[in-house]
């Protein structure tokens, strides 16, 4: 392809009219969408690609996971649905965890994009969805059969007809259908409304040259970033509760010239419970730690990435083999960013941040007066100090999904919140503190009994402080005050409260 040149000032206007297009999708999703959450929790992204799977700007309140995985999933699809197969109104779809966002209960689309009979582009929607069947998320499943109804890579839409049958499968296995179907046909709607507002930007330039363009400077951005720190394998490590023994987080961070490529050997194998992490997740993480530390300001695309590898052994925790259960990967794939936070601490000290944690989170499903239900709320945790700065209180991090608001919460299931407050010297001391944690106690209120289940991070093992500070205080999770596993299922009855207590940031510097 013929390289087109863009000055500044042009390359600025088209950059900020594509962003202002993604988010204006995205903003149609929350809109349409049914969950919580996606309209709350903002457990979602919308990205546009090139032809080719290649990212060209996301949605500003991507998380990052998405941001990561999603590209690659476009990738996937178009492997099984060849470029010159599509027709305008296809609408790809799956769930895959090796091929979308780490587990099944994130649900993936793409939409072909055309222009003048061309295709030129790709809208692709991530979200997790209310409800995807199987026993509801929780860190003790044991395999994927488990966890729910697996979507290989599929036409949802054909030529702009629907594929009833799929749609029926999908019904019949969830426990809320209106929700889950309304949340994939909300992808569907974001990707309408991205590919109606991209129609007045592609009359003006050629998308191809503008994405390569991007590419190409976001690429040079990131590697003079990693040539600014000394060659050298630098090693880094953190750790996670586990089910007989700890899970082991370890990495070498390898720097040569502008690359560098992270090795999770060393790392626990995987394990017969639902905290495996696939290797799209673990990239998509161990990237954004690479990022977050060496390049923060430039625009995330294929091009920011494209000087960072990863790997991990066949059997490890951080490359499992199927059917490993993964529901629960964000407990152990979002330490990543601390085990590189400690490596790249032995050369940029100043940029790094110490252990936090990342959100908790309960889900209800049951019967309300006839009616089905499932609603899933998130708890933010405290987060890690910097040499500069106290840790930010009840914060989401290494994610940016948000806390779901009480009286949004009540309404969607029969419970009450009896307190959400922060858990005040949750952090760990040193020259800064860690941020705190959060105390979260609900009361089951319905007449019919409501099944429970807990994802809890950092529950026995501490967010470790940094350069001689303390680490934080590791969460709690009680039934009618009584300490309980969060690896198992629980059946709440009228009355019965649940008390979740997020842990706190480590602290970073000596006190």
């Amino acid at each position: 392809m013929k390289r087109v040149l863009f000055d500044p000032i042009s390359l600025e206007i088209h950059w900020k009219r594509l962003i202002s297009i993604v988010d204006e999708a995205s903003a149609a999703f929350v809109r349409t969408s049914f969950s919580l959450l996606v309209r709350e929790a903002n457990d979602f992204a919308v990205l546009l690609t090139d032809p080719q799977g290649r990212s060209i700007a996301q949605s500003t309140a991507s998380i990052p996971s998405f941001i990561g995985t999603l590209p690659a999933t476009v990738k996937h699809l178009t492997a099984k649905f060849p470029l010159n197969t599509l027709k305008p109104g296809d609408v790809m779809i799956t769930n895959d965890p090796w091929m979308g966002a780490g587990h099944v209960h994130d649900v993936s689309t793409a939409m072909p994009i055309f222009h003048q009979g061309k295709l030129v582009a790709f809208a692709a929607v991530v979200s997790h969805m209310p409800d995807i069947g199987g026993r509801i998320r929780n860190a003790g499943n044991r395999e994927i059969f488990e966890e729910g109804l697996q979507i290989p890579r599929l036409k949802l839409i054909n030529a702009g007809k629907a594929d009833q049958g799929l749609l029926d499968m999908i019904a019949r296995n969830v426990r809320v259908p209106d929700q889950t179907l309304g949340d994939i046909f909300a992808q569907v709607a974001a990707s309408k409304m991205l590919e109606e507002r991209l129609r007045a930007l592609l009359r003006d330039i050629d998308l191809a040259s503008l994405g390569a363009e991007i590419r190409r400077r976001s690429e040079s951005a990131m590697r003079k970033a990693i040539r600014a720190v000394p060659d050298g394998v630098y090693y880094g490590h953190s750790e996670h509760e586990g089910f007989e023994q700890p899970i082991q987080i370890k990495c070498a961070v390898k720097v040569k010239g502008d690359t560098l490529a992270i090795d999770y050997a060393g790392s626990s194998p995987q394990v017969p419970r639902a905290v495996n992490v696939v290797p799209i997740y673990a990239f998509a993480y161990s990237a954004y730690a690479v990022k977050a530390v060496l390049c923060h300001e430039v625009p995330n695309n294929e091009g920011s990435f494209l000087p960072i590898t990863t790997s991990a052994p066949l059997g490890s925790i951080f490359n499992p083999r199927y059917p490993a259960a993964s529901g629960g990967r964000s407990m152990v794939g979002q330490l990543t960013v601390p085990a590189i936070m400690r490596a790249l601490a032995q050369v940029l000290p100043d940029r790094v941040v110490a252990e936090g944690s990342s959100n908790s989170s309960i889900t209800v499903t049951g019967l309300d007066r006839g009616r089905p239900y499932a609603a899933i709320s998130f708890m933010n945790a405290g987060q890690g100090a910097t040499l500069e700065r106290d840790g930010h209180t009840m914060l989401s991090f290494p994610s940016n999904v948000s806390n779901t608001p009480v009286e949004i919460l009540e309404q969607m299931a029969p419970l009450r919140v009896i307190d959400r407050s922060i858990r005040r010297g949750s952090g760990g001391a040193g020259k800064h503190r860690g941020g705190d944690g959060l105390n979260f106690e609900i009361e089951a209120t319905g007449e019919t009994p409501m099944m429970a289940s807990m994802i809890m991070t950092r529950y026995c093992s501490a967010p470790q402080g940094l350069f001689g500070a303390q680490p934080g205080k590791v969460g709690g999770l009680y039934l009618n005050g009584k300490a309980i596993d969060p690896a198992e299922h629980w059946l709440l009855k009228k009355g019965d409260r649940v008390v979740m207590q997020t842990a706190g940031g480590g602290g970073c510097g000596a006190p």
